[in-house]
């Protein structure tokens, strides 16, 4: 039983993307096994090198790049979403894998969260 959590917000200037962290983290925790789908202006939370000190935000990439640690199964990325944002791949962390989200994507896990 495999949960997908989607997160299509911006990693910053709202609370749902890293509430939707957190409880990744807590399923994983807890041996659930998860996976994490960045879509939207979500796919930001994936880009290198950020620089949020400008608005008083701490980087989320020292968050992400914990995933592993914690058991996260995937980082997922949508491949439309990282093409409007202009995301290539080596704009992304090793390790994320670029998908062409669609239905059967999603329904290949048992539970999907989607945290918008």
């Amino acid at each position: 039983m495999e949960t997908l959590i989607i997160i299509d917000q911006a990693p910053y200037g709202g609370f749902s993307g890293r509430e939707a962290l957190d409880m990744a983290f807590s399923l994983a925790a807890f041996d659930q096994p998860v996976s994490l789908l960045f879509t939207g202006a979500g796919v930001n939370w994936l880009r290198k090198g950020q620089m949020p000190d400008e608005i008083y935000q701490k980087s989320v990439e020292k968050n992400l790049s914990a995933a592993p640690v914690f058991g996260i199964e995937k980082l997922l990325a949508d491949e439309t979403s990282c093409l409007r944002y202009n995301l290539d791949k080596e704009d992304l962390p090793a390790g994320v894998v670029v998908v062409d989200t669609d239905a059967k994507v999603i329904a290949s896990f048992t539970q999907v969260l989607f945290a918008g």
